[in-house]
């Protein structure tokens, strides 16, 4: 059974403030929660109406499918919601490519680029300052457990990509068609808004403007910031970076 001050600490970590006052965040379904677990994430507790699923633990706590209802973000959740501990991601590694958005907000873009990046091997991505949390519940939906093998770091883009010592690529209506680029081993990739693309003290730093062609019929003005990133990922992938 749950308590009142159980439930209230799950509401409010529906909210940023309070999941960096905390530093814990919440992951809904076994099999994403299982992601979380496997990468060395620490779950506080585990609200669950399969307590057997999760084997002998000692912070299971067997609910109802009514109370976990009263929890769930979702509209029909199935089994199991988990607060976990947040790590200390560090620094990037710069012997890898990386990935860097520049103000992503909307939070199902970003789960969709995580999620995506997973498909294609990408390990770490960079994110503005301002770019929304990766630790809202909307982005870890649309993860769909990916953010557990996915770094995040969010930093000063301008001080970081300052001193970046590889090519830098930047996504843009005009540029060099992505199919005809060589890309390097090492490399940072920037996706910019969805609206807005890439800002201005951002786009400074891009040494190769890359873009994807479009039909000469399309009417379409630009992509979705999900599916623009995952045509390019794969396109790296395509040429067997990873």
């Amino acid at each position: 059974m749950i308590s009142k001050a159980q439930k209230k600490h799950i509401r409010s970590l529906q909210l940023k403030k309070y999941r960096k006052e905390f530093g814990e965040f919440i992951v809904e379904g076994n099999k994403s929660i299982i992601d979380f677990i496997k990468n060395d994430y620490q779950p506080v507790n585990i609200y669950t109406t399969t307590p057997d699923f999760f084997g002998d633990r000692n912070n299971i706590i067997a609910i109802s499918s009514k109370e976990l209802k009263n929890i769930s973000l979702l509209k029909n959740p199935k089994d199991s919601l988990a607060v976990f501990k947040t790590k200390n991601t560090g620094k990037p590694d710069l012997s890898r490519p990386l990935l860097v958005l520049d103000f992503i907000q909307d939070p199902g873009n970003l789960g969709t680029i995580i999620r995506t990046a997973n498909w294609f091997g990408w390990k770490q991505i960079v994110c503005s300052l301002d770019t929304v949390d990766v630790f809202s519940p909307k982005v870890i939906q649309a993860a769909m457990g990916a953010l557990a093998s996915v770094q995040v770091f969010y930093m000063d883009l301008s001080l970081f990509l300052l001193d970046y010592p590889e090519k830098i690529y930047g996504t843009f209506m005009q540029g060099k068609p992505v199919y005809k680029e060589n890309f390097p081993e090492k490399f940072a990739l920037i996706i910019g808004n969805e609206g807005n693309g890439i800002r201005k003290k951002t786009e400074k730093f891009v040494q190769q403007k890359i873009t994807i062609p479009k039909a000469k019929q399309a009417t379409a003005e630009s992509l979705n910031a999900g599916i623009a990133t995952g045509i390019i990922l794969s396109e790296v992938f395509r040429k067997k970076l990873f």
